[in-house]
Order: structure tokens, then C-alpha cells, then sequence
């Protein structure tokens, strides 16, 4: 039962809010206003209707402070003395100002947030009305930064500005929603941490791939190497890189994925052509495997090897008893390799490592251009035919091949063939691919290509770009979160985990306001 002082709070604080309300109808149905064509009408409803949702809100706001007033007015401690909270330091508070106000950004524009300040000499207020709004300990609000974090992910941090004017108004600065995105992500591997993932059947693939793509950053973000080099190439020239030089201004991130998909049984000619006349009949090309509910991960901060640890411990949360083939697809960088090995040995599974075929088949058309004219249209039945004896599982027949090639070509041309043998003979042991496609597992990388150019390529690579760590870090994570789905699962437990760390450890006993 509400007490009687509300009746006529609730009448009084609600007033504006009434006004504007009451003008905007009365603007609507006035005769001038019924000539005006739809954009203005849409101009004025937007910008008036975004003011009456702010004074709601700070008329409710203002509810509870009287509410909150009127409380402490007779509340009493049960020695007889004023009431009291008891702060995280275990010290009572037991004296109370009133009307202590802090402002809340919000998206419906800013507004005034009044409450009771209990204090103690030499101690910090507290206010309790903060912990039953869960006020943030910045100025802008919940909803401002999960519209921050929507906003960013998918552009610019001026376009984000941008957007979140044209909406909210002039609720926030640039510089403020960088900081928003950077609290916003700091919860992402707690979340995926505790997050339960629901197991496959034990004959579905489950496929890990990883990889690596440069981000532009600022240079005191970059790792010491690539500093140094940087300043190199500055000493050589100051405005011109010399002959071979590169920027050095990116640090290197690191994606990784996982995901399921359903054996698809395919024969070398499903995947390549026949040479000279393709693929002969009205046959079909059996389906390749598809990918389902891919998890994506990355850091531009740890290297290889942490993000590595975290995409097996999301695999092994599907599949706990190691019962499903794993598959690691890996484009034939030695570094990755001996981490994957490395950490499939400290964790006792079994995995089968593909190379990318698509890799393979890059190195061919290398070697080819060694043996044949510039577009040279044998080229092509030549590349196939050694791809379908790979496919077929003959790794060692083509490597010969190559080598025998290889000596009849020009000392000037063997450059690309040179690298192909090489490439091919590091890597002989994960080129089964007769293996792979007998049982049906994915034989390229185009998931976590396909990763790279979504989550950094299409964000981190806007003209101009140059990132801080933190920045790039939490825009990497967060871009993550959202292509996995999880944004609005991640932001309730967001919520709940800064809740904790702001209010729910600042009282020992609560309220401990007593009527």
C-alpha cells in the first residue's frame, strides 16, 4: 500500500511530462499542422516524443527521490537512533544529506538523478538509492553504451557518434564512447567462460581453424619488433619508404573458430575439374561440409598461443570426452602448426591437422608460372592434374614430378616451383586429403578466412585507421561476440557482473532503514 504523500508527489512530478504531451496532441490535431507533409510530422513527433520519454523518466526518477526522502524521514535504527547503512568498509553511516544529485546520460537525453548521501567522518557517501537504480559509476547509461558498443562494431567511431546523436541527441562525445567500448568488452571471456554449449552426436566433425591478419595501430601499440623496425624505415627516409621497405605499423591479431559440420564423403573430382575437359556427363559435384554454429574468438594483445588455449577449451566444452573427429585446418605456418601440436599433446586429443587446400593450390599456380608462359592456357590442365594427384593421396609421386620439373627449368624461372616442393615436402604429413574427403571433414579454410576479413579487414581497415591496444581489443572481441549471436545473452550478463563489481559489494547488511 502506497503512503498518501504519493498522491499528490506523483501528480506534481509528472507534470511536465503531462504539458508536453498534452502540446503534442494539441499541435497534431491543430489545422496549420494538417498541411504540413509526413517528414515534418515525422521531424516533430521524433523530437518531441524523444523529450516526452525523458521527462518520464526524470519525473520517475524524481518519484523516488521524494519516496526515498519520506523513507528516511521515518525510519528509525532499533537502539532508538537514526537509521544507518553500513558501508563495504564496515563502518555505519548514520548521518544523511539529502538532495545530492549526479547526472544520468541517457537515450532518451540527460537527466537528473536525486538521492539521500550517508555519511560518516572521514569515510566516502554512500548512496543506496544508486545501487537500487544500478547506476553506472560513468555519466552515460546502460542502454547508451550497449547502443555505443551496436553502433561501433559496424563502423567508425565517428559514424557511431554520429548515429547516436541523430537518435539520442547530444548525449555523448567520441572520446566517451571509445571508453564505453572498452568497459563493455571487459566481461567477453567471463562470459564464454561460464556460458554451457550444447554436444553433437559423435560422428559430426568438430573443426578448429586459426589464423592471423594485421590491424594498423598506433605506434606505441605496436609490439617491440615491429617498433623497431618502424623506426628503421623512418631513420632511411622520413617521408618515403625505400625499395623493399614496408610500413611496419601493424601488429599482428589472431582469429580463431570453431564449428561443427556433418560428414560430406566427396571423391577427388568433386572438389577439382578433370583436366582438358572437365567434369564429364551431367554429374553433380557431391556438397561439400557445412559449417554450423561457428564460435569466433580473437586478440590483438596475447599471441597465437592464448588465443589457441581458448579456441580448445571451447571445443572441448562440445565434446568433453574427445568421442568426435577433430579436424584443425591451418594454412602451413610452422608457428601455428607446432602450437596446435603442442597444445593437443598437453591435452591428451587427437587431431587430425589439414592444410588449406586453397594454399596448395596457390603454391601449383606458383610452380606453374615457372614451366609455362604468362597465361599460358596449359597452365591450367597442369595445375589440375598434380591437385587431383594430391587430392588422390599421391603427395610423393607429385613431389618427384616437381623435382624431376624442376631440373629442366631455367635457373631464372625455378623460383615458384622451388617453393611449391618445399611447401609441399615441410607439410607431406597433413596432406591426406584422400583420407579427408573419404570421411567426409572440410579440407579448406574458408571459414577463417572468411573471419579476417569480417571482423578486422571490414572494420580495422578504414581509411585512415590507426588503433590503440585497448581499443582494438575490445572492438575485435565485441565484433566476436555479435557474429557468434551472443550480444544480447552477453549483455544481461554484462549488466549483472558490473552490477556486482559497483554496488553489490559496497554494503555490508544492505539497507538497514527500518520503519
Amino acid at each position: 500500500m502506497q503512503a498518501p504523500y504519493d498522491t499528490e508527489a506523483t501528480a506534481d512530478v509528472f507534470a511536465k511530462a503531462k504539458n508536453t504531451f498534452n502540446w503534442l496532441i494539441g499541435h497534431l490535431t491543430d489545422a496549420q499542422t494538417g498541411t504540413l507533409p509526413h517528414n515534418r510530422l515525422e521531424e516533430t513527433i521524433t523530437e518531441q516524443g524523444r523529450e516526452l520519454q525523458r521527462l518520464l523518466l526524470q519525473a520517475h526518477l524524481d518519484l523516488r527521490a521524494l519516496r526515498e526522502r519520506e523513507q528516511v524521514r521515518h525510519a528509525r535504527h532499533p537502539d532508538g537512533g537514526a537509521a544507518g547503512v553500513i558501508g563495504a568498509d564496515g563502518v555505519p553511516r548514520r548521518r544523511v544529506e539529502l538532495g545530492h544529485h549526479r547526472l544520468l546520460a541517457t537515450v532518451t537525453g540527460t537527466v537528473t538523478v536525486t538521492r539521500c548521501a550517508w555519511r560518516a567522518p572521514g569515510v566516502r557517501n554512500v548512496y543506496p538509492a544508486d545501487a537500487v537504480l544500478s547506476l553506472p559509476a560513468v555519466r552515460h547509461s546502460a542502454g547508451l553504451a550497449k547502443l555505443a558498443v551496436i553502433e561501433t562494431v559496424r563502423g567508425s567511431f565517428d559514424t557511431a557518434l554520429a548515429a547516436i546523436s541523430a537518435r539520442c541527441g547530444q548525449v555523448i562525445g567520441k572520446r566517451q564512447i571509445e571508453q564505453l567500448v572498452a568497459q563493455a568488452a571487459a566481461d567477453v571471456d567471463a562470459f564464454y567462460a561460464a556460458r554451457a554449449v550444447l554436444p553433437c552426436t559423435a560422428s559430426t566433425v568438430l573443426a578448429i581453424s586459426v589464423d592471423g591478419k594485421g590491424i594498423a595501430m598506433r605506434p606505441e601499440a605496436l609490439r617491440p619488433a615491429t617498433a623497431k623496425a618502424a623506426a628503421r624505415a623512418r631513420a632511411t627516409f622520413r617521408t618515403w619508404l625505400a625499395a623493399g621497405e614496408k610500413p611496419a605499423r601493424k601488429r599482428m591479431a589472431t582469429l580463431g573458430v570453431v564449428y561443427d559440420a556433418e560428414p560430406a564423403p566427396r571423391r577427388p573430382h568433386d572438389v577439382i575439374a578433370v583436366p582438358g575437359g572437365g567434369r564429364s556427363g551431367r554429374r553433380l559435384p557431391r556438397a561439400r561440409p557445412n559449417a554450423t554454429r561457428k564460435w569466433l574468438c580473437g586478440s590483438v594483445i596475447t599471441g597465437p598461443g592464448p588465443v589457441i588455449a581458448k579456441v580448445f577449451d571451447h571445443a572441448e566444452a562440445r565434446d568433453p570426452a574427445h568421442a568426435r573427429p577433430w579436424v584443425v585446418l591451418v594454412d602451413g605456418a610452422r608457428h601455428q602448426l607446432d602450437l596446435v601440436t603442442a597444445e593437443a599433446a598437453r591435452r591428451r586429443i587427437r587431431v587430425r591437422i589439414v592444410i588449406d587446400f586453397v594454399h596448395v593450390l596457390e603454391k601449383l599456380w606458383a610452380a606453374a608460372w615457372s614451366l609455362h608462359p604468362p597465361a599460358a592456357p596449359a597452365a591450367e590442365d597442369w595445375v589440375a592434374g598434380h591437385a587431383l594427384a594430391l587430392l588422390s593421396g599421391h603427395t610423393g609421386q607429385v613431389i618427384t614430378t616437381l623435382t624431376a620439373q624442376a631440373a629442366t627449368a631455367g635457373a631464372q624461372h625455378r623460383d615458384g616451383i622451388d617453393a611449391c616442393i618445399r611447401y609441399l615436402s615441410n607439410n607431406a604429413g597433413h596432406l591426406r586429403y584422400d583420407q579427408a574427403l573419404e570421411a567426409g571433414w572440410p579440407i579448406a579454410t574458408g571459414v577463417i578466412e572468411g573471419a579476417c576479413r569480417h571482423l578486422i579487414a571490414d572494420r580495422f581497415d578504414l581509411a585512415g585507421a590507426r588503433w590503440g591496444l585497448a581499443g582494438a581489443e575490445a572492438v575485435l572481441k565485441l565484433r566476436a561476440l555479435v557474429a557468434n549471436g551472443h550480444l544480447e545473452e552477453y549483455w544481461t550478463f554484462h549488466l549483472a557482473r558490473k552490477h556486482e563489481r559497483i554496488h553489490q559489494t559496497g554494503y555490508q547488511d544492505g539497507y538497514a532503514l527500518t520503519a
